[in-house]
């Protein structure tokens, strides 16, 4: 069955990594997508994904989907994105706060060494995005007449198990995955009257570009975080999208507020 049938989803970071994995998951459970990255490409692990867009492999397969060129810290990109979403198919019903950066990754560092512009941008990029995303997200959300289920919108950010537990060398990156994790507490006590459901999903470790660089830098440090994750190692970007997944459908009729980890038991050691 198709949980997400016509159901409008917004997904950022979407050109590659967890947010094209979301994009596909949503379109083969019957959503209509709208695909927000800087850009159509990006890097990949994946030779598939530089062959063709996101937004072309839903089309080809058989689903409605389009891009919006959006750099998700500015907020008329992001304001503009969702008008698109509205323009093109009516309404917004999902989204899906998936773009973020891991600088710390390729230079770890500690507070009195960090950068005080590295950290502004991590910030902007992981926090405050999120923010601006629901800010317009939520309000079409509030503005436009319920689904059939009596939902008006399903909110899914994508945090972090450092914004969970710490990390070392990632101040800038948990400080943003931290923030990101109570802002979805917050807004799901203010916005659950309204019916629209606030989750977070919290990945460990997936392989994705940004794992790459942490790995080319430092590869003891991969296998030894490999090893905290006591069920199978390292994730897939599609683990990650098979939870999306529930959190935006009926199955999750009662779930809001929550951190969810997908992280193979890493943060219940």
């Amino acid at each position: 069955m198709a949980r997400l049938l016509n159901k409008v989803a917004l997904i950022t970071g979407s050109s590659s990594g967890m947010g094209r994995a979301i994009a596909l998951r949503y379109a083969k459970e019957g959503a209509h997508i709208v695909c927000a990255d800087l850009s159509l490409t990006a890097r990949s692990l994946v030779p598939e994904e530089a062959e063709i867009t996101t937004h072309d492999a839903i089309i080809q397969a058989g689903g409605r989907a389009i891009y919006v060129q959006t750099d998700v810290s500015e907020a008329q990109q992001f304001e503009r994105a969702v008008q698109t979403a509205v323009s093109e198919f009516g309404r917004l019903d999902i989204l899906v706060n998936n773009a973020g950066i891991a600088t710390d990754t390729r230079n770890p560092t500690r507070v009195h060494e960090t950068d005080e512009h590295a950290w502004d941008t991590m910030l902007r990029v992981n926090t405050t995005s999120v923010f601006l995303g629901c800010k317009y997200g939520i309000a079409q959300m509030l503005k436009q007449e319920p689904h059939s289920s009596g939902d008006r919108g399903w909110v899914i950010n994508l945090a972090s198990i450092w914004g969970l537990v710490g990390g070392l060398g990632s101040p800038a990156y948990c400080a943003s995955k931290g923030a990101v994790v109570n802002l979805t507490r917050q807004m799901a006590l203010d916005y659950g009257p309204d019916r629209i459901h606030v989750n977070a999903i919290c990945p460990g470790f997936i392989w994705t570009a940004m794992t790459r660089d942490l790995e080319e830098a430092s590869p003891h440090a991969i296998e030894s975080l490999h090893q905290k994750h006591p069920l199978k190692g390292f994730g897939y970007p599609d683990d990650v999208a098979r939870m999306a997944v529930v959190l935006a459908s009926d199955d999750a009729s009662l779930v809001t507020g929550v951190a969810l980890p997908v992280d193979g038991g890493y943060t219940a050691q």
